[in-house]
């Protein structure tokens, strides 16, 4: 297939996809014509670079991915550079979820703290302050 119809099939641009061959994850085959080449297999190996993006991974992340699946390797997750990938982006989500939580317990204390001033204030009485910032 062309690659406006690889494009097309995977959900991106060629643009994109011109992209990836520049970073050596796509293959740049190229046809007797000179346009270039796909088939289903770079298929599979875009669908795999997408979804691993779309997870939040970034595109070098990817590549022990590709060259898994490149290998031979049904699943681009077998291999043991693909594996090491994904128990780095644990780690970074575990410490992105201990941040998460921390400012979550702080927020929650400042509204406990807001809604017990405010309802000691009522009626009418001085405008609550924000703690965070520092500012009335």
């Amino acid at each position: 297939m062309r690659i406006g119809e690889l494009a097309e099939q995977a959900g991106t641009t060629t643009r994109t996809l011109r992209y990836y061959e520049s970073r050596g994850l796509l293959p740049a085959r190229r046809a007797e014509n000179g346009y270039r080449s796909y088939d289903e297999g770079d298929l599979r190996l875009l669908r795999q670079i997408r979804t691993l993006q779309d997870f939040g991974f970034d595109l070098e992340e990817t590549r022990p991915f590709v060259d898994c699946l490149r290998a031979g390797h049904p699943a681009g997750d077998a291999c043991p550079a693909s594996l090491a990938v994904y128990r780095r982006k644990l780690d970074e989500l575990d410490a992105l979820i201990g941040r998460l939580a921390s400012v979550r317990a702080e927020v929650g204390a400042q509204l406990a703290r807001a809604e017990l001033e405010a309802s000691a204030d009522l009626p009418g009485g001085p405008a609550p302050r924000c703690e965070l910032g520092g500012h009335p």
